[in-house]
Order: structure tokens, then C-alpha cells, then sequence
């Protein structure tokens, strides 16, 4: 059994964010970075899996620049047993279909049995390059997964996805397959001195993909801070009936939702 988890990096949830100079993406100078939360909870559950079948290899990837170590270092002390990272410096301006066909030419030999992502990444939430990744390798995909069946793992896997309105759905995919996960399946397990330790010769393969293969696709033209207003209009100068009917009126003429 080979598990591939993917693995991002990103800014650091309670860090200061500050627009660049210019106006593509923050100020990541002097930014804690920390591993995207729901890619997290993928990595616990393939390490789950792995444990379950008592046998098998669980193997990060991680597209980014060279301080993504730092994100695959820390999943090899988890428990990962080698990574896969590809280089790319301009990560923050690829699309997630560039993304995935970089990890795709990547990971593609490997003939994993499974491969996990997170839901979406704290930074964009495009929620896509899974997706994509799958399409591009020729597998099915389940998204938004809640819970995994380790008792099912053989020939395929059976999980529950969250659906809209509070539903839900069990279902059974033959392998190989790809599933994002959602954040809060799971407790999360911390790195133990021993795991650090061993993680210092566990392999980190490193693939360079050519500038050209970045090019095109989407451009980010402005990222900006949310603009905050407030806007507070008194109605009815005290007379609730009035004030009721300036409400129905400005309902029906100005929102048009009545």
C-alpha cells in the first residue's frame, strides 16, 4: 500500500498580513509559515491507514519554494517515510491546474494506491488542484471527505463524504483514488523527539520543473484587503409603525428582496 499526501505551505493563521509592493500577493519577508490545516489532517489519515494495514509507505509532496522543507521535514517526523518536493519559486502565482500538472509529472511513477490532499488551502481555497490532480492521473476522487472506513482498505476504500443541507454519503471507490480531506476528521498526532530525529535521514527527492511549463494560464492582477464601511440609517424617528414601513419600502425597493 503507497499513500501519497500533498503538502502546502502557508502563512502562518495568526501572522500580520501586509500587501506586497506589488499588489500580487503578501509580504512574506517576514511571515511564520506553518502547514495547511486541512493537509494536516490528510497526512493523519494516511499514517492511520498505514497502521490499520500494518504495513505499506506513506509519502509527502510538496510543491514550493526551498523553505517547504521545513512543511515536508515536519510530516517526515510525523511519520511520513520520504517526500517528494518540487521546486517551484513562484509558487503563489500558479494556477491550481499548473500546480497539479507539476505534481502529476511528479508523483505519476510512484503508481500510488491512494494519494490524500486537503479540502483547500488556507491561503487561495481554490479547493481544485485535487480535483485536477486526479483527472490528470486517471483516477476517481472524492471530495469533501469526513470520514475513512480503515476496515474496508483492500482492493478499494470506503468513506463518507459531507454533502449539502446536512447530508451526507458512504461510498466505496476501487483503487487507485484520490480523496481531499476536510479539517477536523481527526486528532492531529505531534512530532515526537524520536520521529525528528529519524526524519533527518529519511529521503527528501527533489524535482525542478522547467520555467516553461508555469507560463500562461491565470494572472493575478490586484490582491487587497477587504474594505470595511458602515453605514447606519435611523428609520421612523421613533414611531415603530413608520419605521416599519420604511423598512418594507426600502426591501422592496432598494435590496429587491420582496
Amino acid at each position: 500500500m503507497k499513500i501519497i499526501v500533498l503538502m502546502k505551505q502557508v502563512a502562518n493563521k495568526d501572522a500580520v498580513l501586509r500587501i506586497g509592493s506589488d499588489e500580487k500577493w503578501i509580504n512574506e519577508a517576514d511571515i511564520a509559515q506553518q502547514t495547511n490545516e486541512s493537509d494536516g489532517y490528510a497526512l493523519e489519515e494516511a499514517l492511520r491507514l498505514k497502521e490499520a494495514k500494518g504495513d505499506g509507505e506513506v509519502i509527502v509532496c510538496s510543491l514550493g519554494p526551498q523553505s517547504a522543507k521545513t512543511v515536508i521535514k515536519d510530516a517526515l517526523a510525523r511519520g511520513a517515510d520520504r517526500a517528494i518536493h518540487v521546486v517551484a519559486d513562484n509558487a503563489n502565482k500558479l494556477s491550481p491546474y499548473q500546480i497539479a500538472k507539476a505534481i502529476a509529472d511528479a508523483v505519476r511513477e510512484e503508481n500510488a494506491d491512494l494519494v490524500f490532499t486537503g479540502l483547500q488551502s488556507d491561503d487561495a481555497s481554490y479547493g481544485q488542484t485535487g480535483v485536477i490532480l486526479a483527472e490528470l492521473l486517471g483516477i476517481p476522487h472524492g471530495t469533501i471527505v469526513i470520514e475513512v472506513d480503515r476496515e474496508s482498505l483492500g482492493e478499494s476504500l470506503r468513506i463518507k463524504r459531507e454533502l449539502e443541507s446536512g447530508w451526507y454519503q458512504w461510498f466505496t471507490y476501487k483503487l487507485p483514488a484520490l480523496f481531499s480531506i476536510q479539517s477536523g476528521i481527526s486528532q492531529i498526532r505531534y512530532a515526537s523527539l524520536k520521529g525528528i530525529m529519524a526524519a533527518k535521514k529519511k529521503e527528501i527527492r527533489e524535482v525542478t520543473t522547467a520555467t516553461e511549463a508555469f507560463a500562461g494560464a491565470q494572472a493575478i492582477e490586484k490582491v487587497y484587503m477587504p474594505l470595511k464601511t458602515k453605514q447606519t440609517e435611523m428609520l421612523g424617528n421613533g414611531d415603530a409603525k413608520a419605521a416599519a414601513a420604511e423598512l418594507v419600502e426600502k426591501l422592496r425597493s432598494e435590496v429587491r428582496v420582496i
